[in-house]
């Protein structure tokens, strides 16, 4: 199974991230493909008519400066009418975005559906902001060939019969679902992947999390699965991670070489990875970017039972996998190109091998750019930028401990001094 985290792009995706998707598939040759939210660059100018920052928000209103400043090169270049809709009314302007979310859907599923391989999709935090909400989105999923997002009872038809097939215990709401994988038999459920939709942001500040009924759907639907004999072993697949992430991080002095400083509720430490807790391998590129509210998930998949691993996307620099009491805490990485990340031969999809008679006993690798693809991108200077983005002063202070950019700020400062006390020597 691949999980394929953070496209994160417009109506037209990046080739380079195409192009790491078609490689994956064809070096792993998956059963299955997850996808765990922000699938679309909601923010991207292409959406700007449609655009709304929080749920609630009038569309096309509260612009951000950065999609004004993509507006502004795009009517440069020639090509604003390709992305520029304010001159259309409400309902032919969302009629518009429908159109590009549907050409970016195709782009990237482009090389999964080709090939007859099954997938399954949740969401982000932006992938709403393109105005077109994920119960709409999950329809347009499922436009594809070989989409598993099932398609839940519809209260509202007139007749008051379903729309389609009710899904029952195994769906909760759109982006939170249960995937039973049966044995090669036949006669067994083998484990499950349950796709959980957390949500996008909280009113007061932060990131959101799984809606209650999710958290209490998590239990139900593994009694769903498991009926009355033993618990199927089961992963869970979301965007946003759960605070207990930060579990798998140890705190550090904040001048150690490489620590990161944690997001809101964390923010008054420093972090590196725990070895003691994280797989070898393991890398932190930024704080976690966790949910504000403690809502409980990780307790409520452990006291069910049965539960193994949750892994999430979100953080674009983190891969790291860490082991607290009995379940496994991990991240893909950004296979996008359009946002900020890691080096771009690091950008990837994350492979899992499950074994059918010991699923919770997985193997898993990252499948990057550099080794699939290339060394080179088409877009180099995006790319740095984007590795180095600065979102404030705690991005800042985290650049700085890097030993290579500590080390090279300090020599262009001890030359701008040198310099500096050049031009103010009086003449001999």
């Amino acid at each position: 199974m691949l999980q394929l985290a953070d496209v994160q792009d417009g109506p037209d995706v990046d080739p380079d991230a195409v192009a790491l998707i078609e490689r994956a598939v064809i070096a792993a040759d998956p059963d299955l493909v997850v996808l765990t939210g922000d699938q679309v660059r909601g923010y991207d100018a292409a959406y700007a008519s449609t655009f709304v920052a929080r749920r609630g928000d009038e569309p096309g209103i509260r612009l951000p400066l950065a999609m004004r400043v993509e507006q502004l090169l795009a009517e440069r270049n020639g090509s604003a009418n390709t992305i520029d809709d304010s001159s259309v009314d409400g309902g032919e302007s969302m009629e518009s975005t429908r159109v590009k979310i549907r050409h970016s859907f195709s782009q990237f599923l482009g090389p999964i559906v080709s090939r007859g391989i099954p997938f399954a999709a949740t969401y982000g935090n932006h992938d709403f902001q393109c105005g077109v909400l994920p119960d709409e989105q999950d329809d347009m999923y499922r436009e594809f060939a070989g989409c598993l997002n099932p398609k839940c009872l519809n209260p509202k038809a007139e007749d008051g019969a379903a729309s389609s097939a009710d899904a029952g215990p195994l769906a909760c709401e759109p982006g939170t679902f249960a995937l039973p994988i049966a044995s090669h038999d036949g006669k067994r459920t083998a484990m499950s992947i349950m796709m959980v939709n957390s949500g996008d942001f909280e009113p007061g500040g932060g990131y959101g999390s799984p809606s209650d009924a999710a958290i209490e759907w998590l239990a139900s639907a593994e009694d769903a699965v498991s009926g009355t004999g033993p618990r199927v072993p089961s992963i869970v697949f979301q965007h946003i991670p759960p605070q207990d992430f930060y579990q798998c991080l140890k705190k550090v002095s904040p001048f150690t070489p490489h620590a990161v400083e944690g997001y809101r509720a964390f923010s008054d430490s420093c972090y590196v990875i725990n070895p003691e807790i994280c797989r070898p391998g393991s890398t932190l590129g930024e704080g976690p970017c966790c949910s504000e509210r403690a809502v409980g998930e990780v307790e409520r998949i452990r006291s069910a039972g049965g539960y193994f691993a949750l892994f999430c996307g979100h953080d674009h620099k983190n891969n790291f996998i860490g082991h607290i009491d009995g379940v496994d805490l991990g991240y893909a990485p950004t296979c996008g190109f359009r946002s900020y990340g890691p080096k771009a031969v690091d950008r990837a999809l994350r492979l899992f091998v499950f074994h059918e008679d010991k699923p919770e006993q997985y193997e898993t690798r990252l499948l990057t750019y550099g080794d699939l693809v290339s060394r080179r991108v088409r877009h180099p200077l995006r790319l740095l930028a984007g590795e180095y983005m600065i979102s404030g002063p705690s991005s800042v202070r985290d650049l700085l401990r890097h030993p290579k950019i500590f080390i090279g700020m300090c020599l262009v400062a001890v030359q701008a001094i040198f310099a500096l006390v050049g031009r103010r020597s009086p003449p001999q």
